[in-house]
């Protein structure tokens, strides 16, 4: 038997992804918006610093395959050195519809916050928002996470739940509403909830009264050149459009909702 029996194995070489996902920063940070930057700070502040530089260059690198992001759960593969990607979850633990329903009151009546969000922007005080009905947008602790790969690294995170960590971190650059969403509220949901709590209803695009004349010249013309347009019908219910959203709800939905039908048909039996 030789006596270099004991020497180790070298270590697998990672094998390459063409394709994968990777993060646009080829070096320093990777996060780049306050909320991104934030969402890495408590995972550094959880002690997990050193261990995402490890999954830092994989994700440069491309090593992840996919990634999908749901209700409280990110799911996953990454490829390491064997033939099969590991597959990787990071949950967190989602609020509850209740507990939604209070974040959307409060975020109700901060109109900027909502303009904001579909501008593709975090506000920078709506951590307090959810301070404010006692809860925390960014995780602060290891009891609100789950983080499991396949691979057989006992240290947690892993090289492949940190280079998810980074993925994920980019893609709330991208879309800030990937954050709410993570924790259990999807973008539109919260988009109809937030307009529900303001009573407000969606106005139909009315038609400009005043067309320009189909000769451009005829725009500077003065006297009979131009004739006087006829005027618009009024839309059946509009002048309920007219009007400041009512505070009056009628089996939880706006009372301007049953109000439309009845002006309907009045004007269809004239």
């Amino acid at each position: 038997m030789s006596d270099e029996w004991w020497r180790e194995d070298p270590p697998a070489r990672t094998i390459k992804v063409e394709n994968g996902l990777r993060v646009r920063s080829t070096r320093g940070d990777i996060a780049r918006t306050w909320w991104s930057r934030r969402f890495i700070e408590v995972l550094e502040e959880l002690g997990l610093g050193g261990r995402l530089e490890r999954g830092k260059r994989y994700a440069r690198q491309g090593q992840v395959v996919s990634m999908s992001l749901s209700a409280s759960i990110v799911v996953a593969t990454v490829q390491g050195s064997r033939p099969a990607p590991y597959r990787v979850k990071i949950g967190v633990k989602a609020f509850t519809v209740d507990q939604w329903v209070q974040v959307e009151q409060a975020l109700a009546g901060q109109a900027l916050y909502l303009a904001k969000l579909l501008a593709g922007e975090m506000p920078t005080g709506i951590e307090e928002v959810f301070e404010a009905v006692g809860l925390r947008l960014f995780p602060n602790s290891f009891a609100e996470f789950s983080m499991e790969c396949s691979c057989p690294d006992w240290e947690v995170p892993c090289k492949h739940l940190a280079a998810t960590c980074y993925l994920l971190a980019e893609s709330f650059d991208t879309d800030p509403f990937e954050i709410l969403a993570w924790r259990g509220r999807a973008r539109q949901d919260l988009l109809d909830g937030l307009r529900s709590h303001r009573g407000g209803v969606a106005r139909p695009v009315e038609a400009d009264p005043d067309p320009l004349p189909d000769d451009p010249a005829a725009f500077w013309a003065t006297g009979p050149v131009v004739p006087a347009p006829p005027p618009a019908a009024a839309a059946p219910g509009a002048v309920l459009d007219r009007l400041d959203p009512l505070p009056v709800l009628l089996r939880g939905r706006p009372l301007t909702e049953y109000l439309r039908p009845a002006y309907r048909a009045f004007a269809e039996g004239q």
